[in-house]
């Protein structure tokens, strides 16, 4: 048995959003796992509060509410005697806004497919390609790793509205992570930064641009058996300033969130996890809240 070691849940935070942005939480993200591994993900979310798919456009006093549905892949492999992985989230996402554009007071609902997200990890330091038996056996510690993950702009988008499902853009974020086992207990932090090409069809054929944006998390949990474990996470991110035809917005974010997010196995091939999220100091369109739910089937080469 694999001893419950085998933590692709970084994929579980990527289907909880449709849009580009470093608001997600993604506890063990960089945890090692064998290779020849499948996994099949589901997930719901359910957003409300301030919740803009894009923070630029000039609505205030924003009121919203977002449910996303997705489903994503995820399969792990050897690279250059690595541990790595590759994985592929098509999300679906309805949402009902309201807010002040001006002076007026307008509202709006959305639904449609939301942009695709790829990410693709290889495990640096403790994390070399082993087969799920090999893997059984080792002793965790610790391990680093880098990733890449790419937005396209497959969303539904039409530059007649403000708000839209999809961005219109490509979005590229690489990162660096790293994670600790002691005991049960575990630990991870990690950063990276967003970046954005052009939308040069934003709202009536303007141009718009979106400056670096610099993200943070740390996590910190326990493992009360395979598989089961609960972990309470943190982010930060900062900077991507957007501009339209070349004049700046007054819209640099430096926000933080906080929350929760709790695995539960439920037999050798399914799992399921619950997370929690809340803002904790906005100054952007950061201040929602977020609960999801995802479940995962898991099979391994034969």
């Amino acid at each position: 048995m694999i001893r419950g070691r085998m933590r692709l849940h970084w994929i579980l935070g990527l289907l909880a959003t449709s849009s580009v942005n470093a608001q997600e939480l993604e506890p063990r993200a960089y945890s090692p796992a064998p290779v020849g591994v499948n996994f099949l993900i589901g997930s719901y979310s359910r957003s409300s509060g301030e919740v803009l798919l894009d923070p630029s456009i000039p609505v205030t006093d924003v009121s919203a509410k977002l449910q996303v549905s997705a489903i994503g892949y995820v399969r792990t492999f050897g690279l250059l005697g690595r541990s790595s992985s590759a994985s592929l989230v098509l999300p679906y996402a309805v949402g009902s806004f309201s807010g002040d554009v001006g002076e007026q007071r307008a509202t709006a609902d959305r639904s449609g497919i939301g942009d695709a997200r790829m990410r693709f990890v290889v495990n640096l330091i403790g994390g070399p390609a082993l087969t799920p038996k090999e893997f059984a056996a080792r002793e965790p510690g610790t391990a680093l790793g880098m990733s890449l993950n790419v937005v396209a702009p497959t969303g539904e988008y039409n530059p007649a509205q403000l708000i839209n499902i999809g961005a219109n853009r490509w979005a590229f974020k690489p990162d660096i992570g790293v994670t600790h086992e002691f005991g049960p207990w575990f630990v991870e932090g990690s950063a990276g930064v967003w970046l954005f090409t052009d939308n040069d069809n934003f709202f009536g054929g303007n141009t718009r641009q979106q400056d670096p944006l610099y993200t943070y998390q740390i996590h910190g949990g326990y493992t009360f058996r395979p598989g089961l474990w609960l972990s309470a996470d943190a982010t930060y991110y900062t900077g991507g300033r957007t501009s339209v035809n070349g004049v700046y917005k007054d819209d640099e974010q430096a926000n933080s969130r906080y929350g929760v997010t709790l695995s539960l196995p439920i037999n050798r091939e399914w799992s399921t996890k619950l997370s929690w999220s809340n803002g904790l100091a906005v100054r952007v369109s950061g201040d929602f809240t977020v609960w999801s739910i995802a479940l995962q089937y898991r099979w391994f080469d034969p």
